[in-house]
């Protein structure tokens, strides 16, 4: 998100390129999402010792000629996020399958398949709870790059946030710690929060350059309650 034009498919054009640095811009931005997904997905299983290899292989998959990344559409419904979904579920289930074949009858039983793949609803739910996680840290790091350009005081906030919701302090304990009004400081902390929906925002129409702004607004509000809470 380095320019007012660059978006996800500014990205993902690139990384299906083969262009390296963006590739591991591409992997650092969707990695801990894919992970996620394949840990809850296979969680206390025989195929969990798997999860390196297939998270490589979800990457080799977008990666190679011909491969996810280049037939990736921007016209497809629910964006890149209910692709990546489908490419790394799609990777578990042949994973699943491999497994399934190695343990046939040898004393193997159903259970060793993992129970939680016939789960689709509640992993699709982790996956986006992961991509909602994704997008507050992408957020939070904007936010931060924007401060460290706009002087003390915006570096300041960001400290802010970080000692209310990170380290749970009050409002009046930090106030305390810096020695400051408690009003003024919930102004900044109002202020902090401001800036970082507003970093929010920026990211979510990166990764949703199609929608508008009525849209990109439902789905800040559609991420936070994934998370639960403000997402700060």
């Amino acid at each position: 998100m380095s320019g007012d034009e660059s978006t996800c498919w500014t990205m993902i054009e690139s990384a299906a390129g083969a262009d390296a640095a963006t590739r591991e811009s591409f992997a650092r931005v969707y990695e801990p999402v894919v992970r996620a997904y394949l840990l809850a997905r296979w969680r206390g299983g025989p195929v969990r010792e798997h999860v390196d290899d297939a998270v490589q292989d979800v990457f080799v998959e977008c990666y190679k000629s011909g491969g996810a990344l280049e037939r990736a559409s921007r016209d497809r419904s629910g964006g890149f996020r209910a692709y990546l979904y489908g490419i790394a579920r799609n990777v578990a289930l042949r994973v699943e399958a491999s497994r399934g074949r190695k343990v046939h009858g040898v004393g193997g039983d159903d259970d060793v398949l993992v129970q939680q793949a016939g789960d689709e609803p509640s992993l699709s739910r982790v996956f986006d709870r992961s991509w909602a996680e994704s997008m507050m840290r992408q957020a939070r790091e904007r936010q931060q790059a924007k401060a460290q350009a706009q002087g003390e005081r915006c570096v300041r906030r960001v400290e802010l946030l970080r000692l209310r919701f990170n380290d749970g302090l009050p409002i009046r304990e930090i106030a305390e710690k810096w020695g400051e009004p408690a009003e003024q400081v919930h102004r900044e902390y109002a202020k902090a929060r401001e800036e970082f929906r507003a970093a929010l925002f920026e990211v979510i129409r990166f990764h949703r350059p199609e929608c508008t702004a009525a849209a990109a607004e439902r789905e800040c509000l559609e991420l936070l309650g994934l998370l639960g809470s403000d997402g700060r």
